[in-house]
């Protein structure tokens, strides 16, 4: 499956009491990953509860694929320490983009999506339409690491001449 499906935009907002990986903070930024796809946000400096806004522009070809989320402190002399990762669970989103949704008040919440073993919510989400957009936003719990979350927001973005969701 090559086609392109259409862009999801990740933006990386912030990290809540990370893990310190340097004397008394980190150096925290974060890498979002899909397949062969690898973007990085930038570094935030001496702290543990970074904000980055950040968006990650990912190309959709194939709905399968893990988006990763992994944080990492910059390191100056020695490689940099991994400070946990996350999967963007991103189904409940896509079926709901699927639905064809047109011309809701802006604000209506859609879907809730609860914390769960499938997932690394922190608490629950809500996938909202807005502006004409399907859009979620949600703090993930980060994974094998003692403590930290990420905040993070979607939406899906639609490519002329792209095969999209729809069909």
């Amino acid at each position: 499956m090559n086609e392109l499906l259409g862009l999801l935009k990740v933006k990386v907002r912030k990290g809540i009491n990370l893990a310190i990986r340097d004397a008394v903070s980190s150096d925290p930024y974060a890498v979002v990953s899909m397949g062969r796809q690898k973007y990085k946000t930038q570094v935030i400096y001496n702290t543990c509860n970074p904000v980055w806004n950040d968006e990650i522009t990912l190309s959709i070809k194939d709905l399968d694929l893990p988006v990763k989320l992994t944080v990492y402190d910059k390191d100056k002399f020695s490689g940099d320490d991994k400070m946990g990762e996350a999967i963007i669970v991103i189904k409940d989103y896509i079926d709901i983009i699927k639905m064809g949704l047109e011309n809701l008040p802006d604000g209506t919440k859609v879907h809730r999506v609860q914390p769960g073993r499938n997932n690394c919510l922190a608490e629950e989400s809500e996938i909202v339409w807005n502006k004409g957009k399907v859009t979620q936003e949600m703090i993930l719990r980060l994974k094998n690491v003692e403590r930290g979350e990420v905040v993070i927001g979607l939406e899906w973005v639609d490519v002329p001449g792209g095969k999209g969701l729809l069909s």
